[in-house]
């Protein structure tokens, strides 16, 4: 009699680890919330799908055991990602070590993995609402929405974390993983954008880019930092290098920590050639306007807000103009402080830290305080990187989940 499994929850990690346990044997059953699964794949690389990055390394994530992780990783890597979407019927291709498919459409993604679990006779659910998973006398598992039951051999959880709740991942996992008494690390939106104090500043500025290194400050302490293309709007800062800090921001104002961030807006000219090029600049353009002569070093809405800041105005020659004001206009294009309240909420997060501790997993993915029950993707305490990480970390835990869940 072939093993009967439940996965609770069908998203990429869910897909992937019914799609593994199936073609290991196993009757599946997929208990998804939603009318449909894999709606958060829709969502991800823009709508492209970010499959995975050649360069996987467990530097690129965060979480309670690295060393755990990267076990993880080493069985089911980047190499095993392409294998398996190949084999699927999806045409892959990579842009400077991001992986995507082919056609650039997620929906691409999610079309070959409801056809294969279609092919494979996975059985798909919706409207399951799951509220708990328990252990009968008779040593099948029971998982219950509340009104419906159903018995399976071994269970997989795949509920998500709590980034972008409309597509199902509300953090209710969490309350099913808690009943099962595992520990959930706190969870805090992560991949997102930031919010600051000086609205007044970033209205004036809203909607520049620019190439940039954005370091972090917690009472007074450098706590990290980036480098990528910062996005300025009118509530504070986005884009990538943001992204990738906004993590660890969160832990802090979690703590009520003061945490600031210095955006340096001329990463590669270091002081000394940056008064170079300006005693040049004076020389042949010393007649001309502040507003004139700082033309094209900054985005123009940029220039005039910092110009401002500095007490220079736009229509002042430079010749007119205090050394000390010129400095100062400098040290801010250097180091433009702004002071961090909060991130965006969850519903803008690409993804969310925290969630089930891995010390209470092996690195097969099965429970070590409930046999029988898997976990995989972000439910767990692991989150990657921009650039496919995540999506790699769905891939690789669901695998792994699937094969053992068939084993158990």
């Amino acid at each position: 009699m072939k093993k009967q499994i439940g996965v609770i929850g069908g998203g990429a990690a869910g897909m992937m680890a019914a799609i593994t346990a199936a073609k290991e044997g196993a009757q599946v059953t997929i208990l998804e919330r939603n009318d449909r699964v894999g709606k958060k794949i829709l969502q991800t690389g823009n709508g492209k799908c970010n499959l995975g990055n050649r360069a996987l390394s467990v530097e690129c994530y965060h979480g309670g055991d690295l060393e755990w992780i990267r076990d993880v990783l080493e069985h089911f890597d980047t190499e095993d990602t392409i294998r398996f979407f190949q084999s699927i019927g999806l045409m892959v291709k990579e842009k400077n070590g991001y992986l995507y498919p082919v056609c650039e459409q997620a929906a691409a993604v999610l079309d070959v993995l409801r056809y294969e679990l279609q092919a494979l006779g996975v059985e798909i659910q919706y409207q399951c609402k799951i509220t708990k998973v328990e252990r009968l006398a008779s040593g099948k598992l029971q998982v219950s929405d509340g009104e419906k039951t159903w018995q399976f051999d071994t269970v997989i959880v795949t509920c998500g974390g709590k980034a972008a709740p409309a597509t199902g991942s509300d953090g209710s996992g969490f309350k099913i993983a808690k009943k099962m008494g595992h520990t959930c690390i706190p969870s805090v939106p992560a991949l997102v954008q930031l919010r600051c104090q000086e609205t007044d500043l970033l209205k004036g500025i809203a909607g520049v880019r620019a190439d940039s290194e954005i370091r972090v400050f917690c009472d007074g302490g450098e706590i990290c930092r980036e480098r990528g293309e910062l996005q300025l709007t009118d509530y504070g800062i986005s884009g990538i290098p943001i992204f990738q800090l906004s993590r660890r921001v969160n832990y802090l104002l979690r703590d009520r920590r003061n945490v600031t961030a210095q955006i340096d807006f001329l990463p590669d000219l270091t002081q000394e050639s940056y008064e170079e090029l300006q005693a040049g600049r004076k020389l042949l353009q010393g007649d001309r306007t502040a507003e004139e002569f700082f033309t094209g070093m900054l985005h123009k809405k940029l220039t005039a807000a910092l110009l401002k800041m500095a007490g220079i105005r736009l229509a002042t020659p430079m010749k007119e103009i205090p050394e000390e004001k010129i400095h100062a206009y400098y040290n801010l294009c250097r180091n433009l402080k702004l002071h961090i309240t909060e991130s965006n909420p969850y519903e803008n997060a690409q993804v969310s830290a925290g969630g089930v501790d891995v010390r209470e997993v092996k690195p097969t993915m099965e429970s070590k305080i409930c046999p029988g029950v898997y976990f995989a993707g972000e439910i767990l305490d692991v989150d990657g990187r921009c650039g496919g990480y995540n999506l790699q970390w769905a891939w690789s835990s669901g695998y792994l989940a699937g094969y053992h869940a068939t084993l158990a």
